[in-house]
C-alpha cells in the first residue's frame, strides 16, 4: 500500500514578507485601479485649485493696552496677540472690510472664510492673507481688511480716549466746586496744583495716537496661482493612489477564497504537495495529451519526477492502486493521470490506466495506440475492453476507458474499477474518475485503492473545496498521498478570447473544458525529486 508522502516544498519559506509582496501582486489590476484614482483625484484638485490666488498684507500692532495709565509697562505685555487676531477674525472686522471692498454687508460672512488671519510667535505683525479667483480681487481683499482691522482699531482707541477724558473732565468739576467752597490761600493753592494737573491730563490724552497700527506689507496681485502645481498635484495623486491601490489588493488577497499557493493548498488539505506543473505555453495545448516519453518539456518531467517520488514511497512489488481525481472539473486531472502511467512504465513497473470518467471522452481515443497484434503473452491477460497505448521512449501502459457512456454508466462503476483493480495482480493501476465533489460514485472508487493523488489548479480552486475534499476522504477511510498544482496557461485574456472564435483552426477540441486563467508569477516551476 503506498503510504502519505512528506516531500520538500520550495515554498516553505520563512520570509513571509516575500509571500505577502507576492499576494499583493496578483492583483495588479487593483493597484492599477488604486493609481488611477490617484492620478484622477489629483487632477481634479489641480483643475479647483488653478483659479485661486492668495494675496498677503501685514499690520504692525501698536501697544493699546491701558494706554492712559501712569503705570509703565512693556509693549510686549500691552499687546495681547491672541485677543487681537481674534477682534481681526470678528464680525465686525468683516462688515468694514465689506465697506472697503463697496459690497454689501451681507457678504461679510462669505469675505470670513476667505481671509486667514495669522501671527508669528513673539511678534506684533498680524498677517492677513485673502484668497479669491483673481489676482486683483485677492489684493483688494487682503488690503480691505487689513484697512478695516485698523479702522475697527482706531475706533475702539478713540473711545477709550473718550471716557477717559470725561472721567478727567469730571475730577475737574469737582475740584473747581471745592475750590469755592474753601477760600483759604494754603487749601486754594492746593487746589490750583490739582487743577492744573488734570487740566495736563487731558492735554495728554488728546496727544496721544490713536491709529494703533500701521501696515508694513500691502497686499499685491500674485503672479501665479497659490495652490500647488501640476506636478505635485500628480505627485501627490500618485502616492495616495499607490497607497490606496496596496490597501486594496491587500484587501482583495485577505478576502480571496482561490488557492494562490502551494502553501494554501497545503494548509487547506493538511497533507504535502507532490508536485507544480509550470504553465503551458500557447502552443502546448493543441499537442498530445501524452508528453512523458514522446515529448521533453518541463511538464513532462515534473510528472515524471511525481513517478518516481510515488514508486520510491511505495512497495517493491509496484506502486499500487492509486486514483488520480480533482475536486470539480479539470481537464488537469487526465494529463497528470495519463503521464503519471506512462512514467511508471518508464521505471519498468506494469500499468494499468483506468479510465472511470463516463463523462468524458474515453482516453483511448485521445492517445496513440498499439495494434491488438503487438500484444505480448502477459498482456493478454489483460481486462476485457483494454488497449495498448504507445508511450514512446517511455515504453508502453494498458488502459482500459467507458467510452464516454455517460451517466447510464454511473451505476456500478465502483463495483467495475474494483473489479478491474484487484485483477491485475501485479500491475500498478492508475485511475482516474469523475470530480469527487460532484459525483458519490468518485467517492466509493476512493475507498478501493491505496492512495489519493489530488489534482489542484491554482487560481481557480477553491481552498473551501480541498477542505471539502479532506473531510470527504478522511470520513471514507481513504489514505491522501497528496496533491499536484496546475499553474495553468500563459496567454492572456484576449489571446484566450481569440482563440475561442469559430472557425479559428486553433480552437479546442468539442467537448474539452476551456479554463480561462489569469496571469501567474514565473516563480512556479517544476518540484525536482
Amino acid at each position: 500500500m503506498t503510504a502519505p508522502i512528506h516531500s520538500f516544498d520550495r515554498y516553505d519559506e520563512p520570509d513571509q514578507l516575500r509571500d505577502q509582496l507576492r499576494r499583493l501582486l496578483r492583483h495588479r489590476a487593483v493597484i492599477a485601479l488604486g493609481i488611477v484614482l490617484g492620478l484622477l483625484g489629483g487632477a481634479v484638485l489641480a483643475l479647483s485649485g488653478a483659479n485661486t490666488y492668495t494675496s498677503t498684507s501685514e499690520v504692525l500692532v501698536r501697544s493699546t493696552a491701558d494706554p492712559y495709565g501712569t503705570v509703565s509697562v512693556s509693549a510686549d505685555n500691552q499687546v495681547s496677540m491672541g485677543t487681537e487676531r481674534q477682534i481681526a477674525a470678528s464680525a465686525a472686522v468683516a462688515v468694514r472690510a465689506a465697506r472697503v471692498l463697496g459690497q454689501a454687508e451681507g457678504t461679510a460672512a462669505a469675505l470670513e472664510e476667505d481671509v486667514r488671519i495669522t501671527n508669528q510667535a513673539k511678534s506684533q505683525v498680524l498677517r492677513f492673507e485673502f484668497t479669491a479667483d483673481t489676482p486683483r480681487r485677492a489684493a483688494r481683499g487682503a488690503n480691505a481688511f487689513a484697512e478695516a482691522y485698523l479702522a475697527d482699531r482706531k475706533a475702539r482707541n478713540e473711545a477709550a480716549a473718550q471716557r477717559a477724558t470725561r472721567t478727567v473732565e469730571q475730577q475737574i468739576k469737582t475740584v473747581e466746586a471745592a475750590k469755592k467752597q474753601n477760600k483759604e490761600d494754603e487749601v486754594t493753592k492746593a487746589v490750583q496744583s490739582q487743577l492744573e494737573t488734570l487740566q495736563e491730563r487731558i492735554v495728554e490724552i488728546n496727544s496721544r495716537d490713536t491709529d494703533g497700527g500701521d501696515i508694513v506689507r500691502r497686499g499685491e496681485a500674485p503672479g501665479s496661482p497659490s495652490s500647488p502645481g501640476w506636478p505635485m498635484l500628480l505627485t501627490l495623486g500618485l502616492a495616495a493612489g499607490l497607497a490606496l491601490g496596496i490597501l486594496l489588493a491587500w484587501l482583495c488577497s485577505a478576502l480571496d477564497s482561490r488557492v494562490r499557493s502551494a502553501a494554501d493548498a497545503r494548509a487547506a488539505l493538511d497533507g504535502p504537495v507532490l508536485g507544480l506543473l509550470p504553465r503551458r505555453r500557447d502552443r502546448d495545448e493543441d499537442e498530445d495529451l501524452l508528453t512523458v516519453g514522446r515529448r521533453g518539456g518541463d511538464r513532462a518531467e515534473t510528472l515524471r519526477a511525481l513517478a518516481y517520488r510515488l514508486r520510491r514511497s511505495g512497495p517493491p512489488a509496484g506502486t499500487g492502486r492509486i486514483l488520480v481525481v480533482a475536486p470539480r472539473r479539470d481537464a488537469a486531472a487526465e494529463e497528470v493521470a495519463v503521464n503519471l502511467a506512462a512514467a511508471l512504465a518508464e521505471c519498468g513497473e506494469e500499468v494499468l490506466l483506468v479510465d472511470a470518467d463516463p463523462d468524458t471522452a474515453a482516453l483511448t481515443a485521445r492517445l496513440p495506440l498499439l495494434p491488438d497484434d503487438a500484444r505480448t503473452l502477459e498482456e493478454g491477460a489483460l481486462p476485457d475492453g483494454s488497449l495498448l497505448v504507445d508511450a514512446g521512449t517511455a515504453g508502453r501502459f494498458a488502459c482500459w476507458s467507458t467510452g464516454g457512456s455517460g451517466s447510464a454508466a454511473q451505476a456500478g462503476m465502483s463495483a467495475t474499477v474494483d473489479r478491474l483493480v484487484t485483477g491485475t495482480g501485479s500491475r500498478s493501476a492508475v485511475v482516474v474518475t469523475r470530480p469527487l465533489l460532484e459525483h458519490a460514485d468518485a467517492l466509493a472508487v476512493a475507498q478501493r485503492v491505496d492512495g489519493i493523488l489530488l489534482v489542484a489548479t491554482l487560481d481557480t480552486t477553491r481552498r473551501d473545496d480541498l477542505k471539502r475534499v479532506r473531510e470527504l476522504i478522511e470520513c471514507s477511510g481513504g489514505t491522501l498521498l497528496g496533491a499536484v498544482l496546475d499553474a495553468g496557461h500563459r496567454r492572456g485574456r484576449l489571446r484566450a478570447v481569440l482563440r475561442r472564435r469559430p472557425g479559428n483552426p486553433a480552437e479546442a477540441e468539442p467537448g474539452t473544458p476551456v479554463v480561462e486563467l489569469p496571469a501567474q508569477d514565473d516563480t512556479l516551476s517544476a518540484t525536482r525529486g
